[in-house]
């Protein structure tokens, strides 16, 4: 009998151990064997069969000891991972294979992990229960988790593996892990800059360095993939600055000497400043004028360099094409740098290319939203010349719907060069609500609202609502019900159907002139004029019973009197719609503003004209501010008649915040014996013909973790009156007129504060503070805080 050398021997145990590399060694006795091969027999298997390790052979039965393909065979058994040794012997002629078998991973578990859990280790680890075994795949995967550590600043992290044997030839897999402090970046230093200082630098930096009061942000701790695209935003500033020439050198990230943090200095070559030169604008498509498309340039002679805004011209030129039917234009760009006068000359040339068609209109992505829904919101069909604001538009169309978080059009190549296919991919949103809101005041106690709320009514579009609300004021209950598309046409309809009560005390205190229980119906309809103007009409018939409360003031009861009743109001209105705003629910640009009419007259109790105006502009700003200015108005005219108190406006939170609700404008003035105000929570509104509010709100960036969260802040300001009232029209002596004590006054309110919204996981959730800056003394009511909450579905 013949054996390997102990030299092979202890080579198998180390490959086995992954120390070395995998090489075979020959039996000493390999070059004086020249019989054959007659058995092959496996000992020291145990899960593995012997059947299974003789199938990795390059030997079989019947073969000569060929030291070569002896060597492979080695080579073949130890890189399947399936033994910790292997040991070829020979015993006459047979061909003994002694292999040792990797035991069987048990468990895995992972110890001293804060920052991960458990879930995102494993997901990185190749190995799992149940699993061979092996050092090499180990070492692999503690390498993949130190990567995410890395990725998340924990550049201290040390994981060291550790195994339990059990019985059986198992054993559990223990990872032990020191995560360490998370590497900062504890400073940015800059080595060659001469026309900007290093503190400019930073600022076009995402990166930042760690300071103890920037409790708020992630951008302090060290990421490689982030200081390189820093690199590329430096690169960028440099050359919109002028700097075509400049050049990043280097940039060296080094550990301080505690090991805690990095200090990460770039090495800059500023170059010398060009300007443009010669500009100019080739078009190889016939029917372009390229005099045209210069119009559509954001650069000009004589003006310094700026990459991006060869970029920018580049893209609006390619818009420009779009729009003119042509979709894969290719706009080539020829820049010459003049290095003697340090000017650069640039050529612009739109490449020809076919007039394109729409062959198909893909959508997907859509769940609950029928495909019609979507599609008829198109501002392109199928055999329409490609246009591509038409495109854009369709986009905006689909995404005004407020079924959709996102809404993208993508323009893929059609079955010959002149098509092309749209895709429309949607990721729908939550469209019904189930709405919760509290608020608590002087005025009306504590009041409770609920609502139902589908947006997309069975996929097709349609809104169903229902809303009650009570508190110790009045009782609100309403239901309606609008199609977007009647009879198939772009035609609004709907219907709403409402009932209201109003009480006249709370807790014994008088709050309203009137006890009032109102309910009615109104129709609607509406159709679009132009792209962005619509018009809609409605009509309402609405029965009112008024009973007046009664108090010791004579002139007031009488007053009242001749404002209470059974009244039918028949009111016919209209209104007009411009809209551009680019998301119906969570606008950051464009503009929405209506005006609209109503006339109370086609039979009926009451004769009165009212006009209202609302305006809403959101311009997005720097650094992701995005700023809204408000504005709201209106008037109401008794034709004929004095204006009822019920008739009239009623103004306050959260129109304007700040103050209570129906907490500004006429109000009754309740004195004493000598004269003086009491308390304004004691004395109930009367209504104005005339108001005006005005915001001005300032949505603050709270970053990409905040945006993930949902979470929103604002601040704002809000501004408005309520004046003119008819109430003292109802007085039918001078006596009674001289005996009115109540509060009018067009005089601005005004208040600041901010507001905090969070799209939670039990639903929306808006909290705001503000306090009233400009009030009337003694006559309106202030509210400082109200908050809402609610869920989606």
């Amino acid at each position: 009998m013949s054996f390997f050398c102990r030299l092979a021997a202890w080579g198998v145990i180390l490959v086995g151990l992954g120390v070395v590399a995998p090489r075979a060694v020959p039996p000493a006795n390999a070059q004086t064997q020249t019989g054959t091969i007659s058995r092959i027999e496996v000992v020291g298997n145990q899960r593995i069969e012997a059947g299974t390790v003789i199938s990795y052979l390059t030997v079989r039965p019947g073969d000569r000891f060929d030291p070569q393909r002896l060597n492979d065979s080695l080579k073949a058994l130890v890189n399947t991972g399936l033994f910790a040794d292997v040991a070829f012997q020979t015993r006459g002629s047979v061909l003994v294979i002694a292999v040792e078998e990797n035991p069987i991973i048990n468990r895995i578990r992972f110890d001293g992990n804060d920052k991960l859990d458990n879930d995102e280790l494993q997901e990185e680890a190749q190995l799992r229960p149940r699993q061979v075994f092996t050092r090499a795949k180990v070492r692999a995967d503690v390498q993949r988790m130190l990567e995410i550590y890395r990725a998340k600043g924990h550049f201290a992290a040390i994981i060291e593996p550790k195994i339990v044997s059990l019985s059986q030839n198992r054993v559990d897999l223990v990872y032990e892990i020191s995560e360490g402090p998370k590497s900062k970046v504890r400073r940015i230093n800059f080595i060659g800059n001469k026309a900007f200082s290093d503190g400019e630098l930073r600022g076009e930096m995402v990166s930042v360095e760690a300071r103890w009061w920037k409790l708020f942000t992630s951008f302090d701790t060290y990421d490689p993939d982030r200081l390189a695209f820093d690199a590329s935003e430096l690169r960028g500033f440099y050359q919109d600055q002028g700097y075509a020439d400049f050049r990043l050198i280097s940039q060296v990230s080094e550990l301080t000497p505690d090991r805690k943090d990095f200090i990460v200095t770039f090495v800059v070559d500023e170059g010398e400043i060009y300007t443009f030169g010669n500009i100019e604008v080739e078009s190889e498509i016939r029917d372009i004028n390229p005099q045209l498309f210069r119009g559509f340039l954001n650069i000009r002679e004589g003006a310094t360099f700026s990459a991006s805004g060869i970029s920018n011209s580049v893209d609006n030129l390619t818009n420009a094409a779009g729009v003119l039917g042509f979709a894969f234009v290719n706009i080539a760009v020829d820049q010459t740098r003049n290095r003697e006068d340090r000017t650069i000359d640039v050529k612009f040339t739109v490449e020809s290319a076919p007039r394109v068609y729409v062959e198909r209109i893909d959508v997907r992505g859509n769940v609950r939203t029928l495909d019609r829904v979507i599609r008829r919101e198109m501002r392109l069909s199928e055999g329409d010349a490609f246009n591509l604001s038409k495109q854009e538009r369709s986009r905006q169309r689909i995404q005004q719907l407020g079924f959709f978080r996102e809404v993208e059009i993508e323009q893929l190549p059609g079955s010959q060069n002149d098509r092309i296919v749209l895709d429309v991919s949607v990721q729908e949103e939550a469209t019904g609500s189930v709405s919760l809101s509290a608020a608590f005041s002087s005025f009306a106690a504590f009041s409770f609202q609920f609502g139902l709320q589908q947006r997309n009514f069975l996929g097709k579009g349609q809104n169903l609502a229902f809303n009650f609300s009570i508190s110790a004021l009045s009782t609100n209950t309403s239901i309606s019900f609008t199609e977007p598309w009647l009879f198939g046409r772009e035609l609004r309809g709907g219907f709403d159907i409402f009932r209201t009560d109003i009480n006249n005390t709370v807790r014994g205190v008088r709050i309203s002139a009137f006890e009032q229980t109102s309910y009615g119906l109104t129709l609607r309809a509406g159709l679009p004029l132009t792209e962005y103007v619509g018009l809609g009409v409605n009509y309402t018939i609405r029965s009112d019973d008024i009973t007046p409360r009664t108090t010791g003031d004579a002139v007031f009861n009488l007053l009242l009197n001749q404002q209470s009743g059974d009244f039918l109001t028949s009111q016919l209105g209209y209104n007009l719609v411009y809209n551009t705003l680019n998301h119906p629910i969570r606008p950051t640009r464009g503009t929405r503003a209506t005006f609209s009419q109503n006339f109370a007259g086609l039979g009926g109790d009451i004769t009165r004209l009212t006009t209202r105006f609302d305006y809403d502009r959101f311009t997005p700003l720097w650094y992701g501010f995005v700023f809204r200015l408000g504005l709201e108005g209106g008037f109401v005219e008794g034709l004929g008649q004095p204006v009822r108190t019920q008739d009239a406006f009623f103004i306050g939170g959260p129109r304007i915040r700040g103050f209570d609700n129906s907490g500004i404008g006429p109000r009754e003035l309740l004195v004493d014996d000598d004269g003086t105000v009491l308390d304004s929570s004691r004395q109930f509104p009367l209504g104005g013909n005339a108001f005006y509010l005005g915001t001005a709100e300032l949505f603050l960036p709270l970053g990409e973790g905040a945006r993930e969260l949902g979470v929103q802040a604002s601040a704002f300001a809000d501004v408005g009156s309520l004046w003119d009232t008819d109430f003292e029209e109802f007085a039918t002596t001078q006596q009674q007129l001289n005996a009115l004590n109540f509060a009018d006054s067009s005089q601005p309110r005004l208040a600041v504060g901010f507001g905090v919204s969070w799209e939670s996981p039990f639903g929306p959730f808006r909290i705001d503070l503000a306090w009233p800056i400009l009030k009337q003394e003694n006559v309106d009511n202030t509210q400082t805080l109200q908050f809402n909450v609610g869920t989606s579905f």
